[in-house]
C-alpha cells in the first residue's frame, strides 16, 4: 500500500540534499571570489531546502509567482536562522558579494525545486512520478560536480598566475583578483615570454602539432581508405587490429624508444619527435577514418571509375571533399594529442632551446621559481587548445558522428 506521505518525503529529502549542494558551491565561489573565510553552513541551507521542497510540492502557483516565492522562503530562512550571518561573515565586509552570494542562493535552491516538483503530487506516487524528481536531482547534482572538478581546478591555476609572490606568501589560499592593479596582473606571463623563451616554445609545440596531423593524415588516410575499400588478404584482421597499439602504455616502450633513439641520435632533435609522434596518432586517425569511409556510398566512386578515373583520383576528387567534417576532426584530434604530449617531449629533450611546450611546463616545476610562473605556463599550455577545441567542435561532433549509421 502506496503511502500518503510519500511524495511530501521525496520533497522533503530532495530539497534538503539539494540546498546542501548549493550551499557548499555558493561558499566556495564566494570564498574564491572574496578571499575570506566563508563557512556554508549546511545544517541551516539544508532545514532552508526541506521546507522549499514541501513549499514546492504543496504550493500551486503560476511558475514565475512560485519561483519568486520558492526563492523568498529558502533565503529568508537561511538569513534568519544564520542570525543575519549566512555565510558565517559580518555584512560589514564584502557586503555586496555576500547579498548576491545570498541572491543566488536562493534562486538556486527555489529555482530548480520548482521544476522538479511542478507535477509531482503531494500525497500517493506512481513509479513515473517517484523517478522524475530523483532523475532530475541526481541530474543537476552530476552537473553541479562535474563543472566544480573542471572549474575549480582551472580557477585556481588562473587566478594564482596573476598573483604576485608577495601575494601568495601573505595568503596562498585567497583566490581573489585586485583588479586595481591593471595590466600589472599579467607580470607573470611577461615575465615567462621574456626571462624563459616561451614565445619560442609555443611556436615549437604549434609547428610540431601542425607537423604531426601532416604526416598523421598522409599516412592514415590511403591507410583507411585501403581497409575500408579495398579487398585483400588479412583486411579484416588489419582492420580490428589496428589499435593493438593502445594496449601497450607508453611507459613500457619509454626504454626502448630511448635507445633506439639515441644510437640514431635522434635523441634532443625536433627531428625525433615529429618521427615518434606520428606513431602515437596513426592508428587512432586510422580506425576513425575507415568508420568513415565505410559510411560513404560506394556506388559515387564506382561511378568515377566507370567514368575512367583512377583509383587515387577518386580519392582526391570524390572520397577526399566528402570526408572533410572526418577530416577535421582527425586534425583536431592528433593536433590535440601532440599538444599536450608530454612523456616524449620530457624524455627525449634535454635542450631548453627545443622544448616543447609541455616540457617547458614541468621545468618550472621548481623550487627555485615562483610558483605563480608555473600556473601562468600552465595557462599558456591549455587556453590555447581549448579555444581551439570550442571553435572547431561542430565539426569535431560531425567528424565522430557521420559514417556511423550506413545509408
Amino acid at each position: 500500500m502506496k503511502s500518503l506521505m510519500q511524495g511530501n518525503i521525496l520533497a522533503a529529502a530532495i530539497g534538503l540534499m539539494w540546498a546542501a549542494i548549493v550551499a557548499l558551491s555558493v561558499a566556495v565561489v564566494l570564498a574564491f571570489s572574496t578571499g575570506a573565510a566563508v563557512l556554508p553552513g549546511l545544517l541551516v541551507a539544508s532545514i532552508a531546502g526541506l521546507v522549499t521542497g514541501l513549499a514546492a510540492i504543496h504550493l500551486k502557483l503560476p511558475k514565475t509567482t512560485q519561483i519568486i516565492t520558492l526563492s523568498l522562503i529558502a533565503g529568508a530562512i537561511v538569513f534568519a536562522l544564520n542570525a543575519a550571518q549566512p555565510f558565517a561573515l559580518p555584512l560589514s565586509e564584502h557586503t555586496i558579494s555576500q547579498l548576491i552570494a545570498l541572491i543566488a542562493l536562493a534562486l538556486a535552491i527555489g529555482w530548480p525545486l520548482q521544476a522538479m516538483f511542478a507535477e509531482t503530487p503531494s500525497g500517493a506516487l506512481d513509479r513515473h512520478q517517484f523517478e522524475q524528481p530523483l532523475l532530475e536531482f541526481f541530474s543537476a547534482a552530476g552537473g553541479v560536480f562535474f563543472v566544480a572538478i573542471v572549474a575549480v581546478p582551472f580557477y585556481v591555476m588562473v587566478m594564482t598566475s596573476l598573483k604576485s609572490q608577495q601575494e601568495l606568501i601573505a595568503n596562498p589560499l585567497d583566490f581573489s583578483i585586485d583588479l586595481s592593479q591593471g595590466w600589472a596582473l599579467f607580470r607573470s606571463y611577461t615575465e615567462l615570454f621574456q626571462q624563459y623563451g616561451f614565445g619560442r616554445y609555443l611556436s615549437i609545440s604549434f609547428f610540431v602539432s601542425v607537423l604531426t596531423v601532416f604526416i598523421t593524415l598522409l599516412f592514415s588516410v590511403p591507410g583507411a581508405y585501403a581497409v575500408a575499400r579495398l579487398r585483400f588478404k588479412g583486411q579484416a584482421m588489419m582492420s580490428r587490429s589496428i589499435l593493438l597499439i593502445y594496449m601497450v602504455p607508453m611507459i613500457v616502450l619509454a626504454l626502448p624508444i630511448y635507445i633506439a633513439f639515441s644510437v640514431l641520435e635522434l635523441r634532443n632533435t625536433l627531428t625525433g619527435l615529429v618521427l615518434i609522434y606520428p606513431m602515437t596518432t596513426i592508428p587512432v586517425a586510422l580506425y576513425m577514418l575507415q568508420g568513415y569511409f565505410r559510411g560513404l556510398p560506394a556506388e559515387i566512386e564506382e561511378a568515377g571509375l566507370m567514368d575512367g578515373l583512377s583509383r587515387l583520383a577518386v580519392i582526391r576528387k570524390i572520397t577526399l571533399p566528402l570526408s572533410l567534417p572526418a577530416l577535421a576532426s582527425v586534425s583536431l584530434y592528433v593536433f590535440m594529442i601532440a599538444w599536450n604530449e608530454f612523456l616524449l617531449a620530457f624524455m627525449l629533450l634535454d635542450d631548453p632551446k627545443i622544448f616543447t611546450l609541455t616540457r617547458g611546463v614541468s621545468m618550472l616545476n621548481s623550487s627555485e621559481i615562483p610558483r605563480q610562473h608555473l600556473m601562468a605556463g600552465s595557462v599558456l599550455a591549455t587556453v590555447p587548445v581549448m579555444v581551439i577545441f570550442l571553435g572547431l567542435e561542430r565539426f569535431m561532433t560531425q567528424g565522430l558522428t557521420a559514417g556511423s549509421v550506413k545509408g
